[in-house]
């Protein structure tokens, strides 16, 4: 029998944000009705909905899951960041502690599954840490929990990109600001004082299921990234997928699919 789906319509939550309005973009994807907790999707540091293209409406119909899709704060359709403002070294506590609690009261989530990549993999991290009756559990695909020489030198590497080798007019149809997306994104890992930066001690507070996914050729971290969270979260599973670079949905979509799909039915 068919299956009620989603259409994938935008909408726009009003939250604040340092007591000014925002509005953040979203979709509901995959089956209307799930027996299974909501799967909410948390971008990476130059992501937004449009930039995960079908991968979670495709794996939610695939499962029969629910998920949410939403671009944060100065990215896809969401309101821009102004040019003045300079993220916080603390930007991804900020993501996890204050604006996802509030989106997810907003659109009536009760303990969702977060599925986070990268930077959005650590927004995950952290609110699984600080939230933990609030999530079902959490699956992170090129999590960053300390900041590696070798993160730096390809961010490094993407700034002289987007000024000279067109990644900015690429990136630009995904975002209604690129600007917005790509600088404060970069300024903020490339400011020495986010070389500090490093989570590992709030990992401890995780009690939920954990996948922890890597790709052995990833080029924004080592694979000591997964290791960390099995040393301080004894539960996480960890999978390395072979001929995979720094983003698992977009290089290989089947292995990430099957690691995830099964991860979520284990775990409930």
């Amino acid at each position: 029998m068919a299956q009620d789906l989603h259409t994938g319509d935008t909408r726009f939550a009003e939250l604040q944000w340092r007591d000014r309005p925002i509005r953040l973009e979203y979709q509901f994807v995959g089956v209307r009705k799930s027996a299974y907790p909501v799967v909410v999707f948390l971008h990476e540091g130059l992501g937004s909905i449009a930039l995960w293209k079908d991968f979670p409406a495709e794996f939610c119909a695939a499962n029969l899951f629910t998920g949410l899709v939403f671009s944060r704060y100065g990215y896809g359709r969401s309101t821009p960041r102004p040019q003045e403002e300079r993220w916080p070294v603390d930007f991804m506590h900020q993501q996890a502690h204050d604006v996802l609690p509030t989106l997810f009261d907003r659109l009536g989530l009760d303990k969702p599954f977060l599925f986070g990549h990268s930077d959005g993999a650590s927004i995950s991290l952290l609110y699984a840490a600080r939230f933990p009756g609030r999530v079902s559990g959490i699956a992170v695909a090129a999590p960053h929990i300390f900041v590696e020489d070798l993160t730096i030198d390809s961010i490094r590497e993407a700034r002289e990109a987007y000024l000279h080798k067109g990644v900015r007019e690429r990136l630009a149809r995904y975002h209604d600001d690129v600007d917005s997306a790509f600088w404060g994104w970069n300024d903020i890992w490339l400011d020495p004082a986010f070389r500090a930066w490093n989570i590992e001690a709030e990992l401890p507070g995780i009690v939920c299921s954990v996948l922890a996914l890597q790709g052995a050729d990833d080029e924004y971290g080592t694979l000591e990234q997964i290791y960390g969270i099995r040393r301080k979260v004894p539960q996480a599973e960890l999978v390395v997928i072979p001929d995979c670079g720094h983003s698992p949905h977009r290089d290989q979509p089947e292995a990430t699919m099957k690691a995830v799909a099964g991860f979520i039915l284990r775990s409930m």
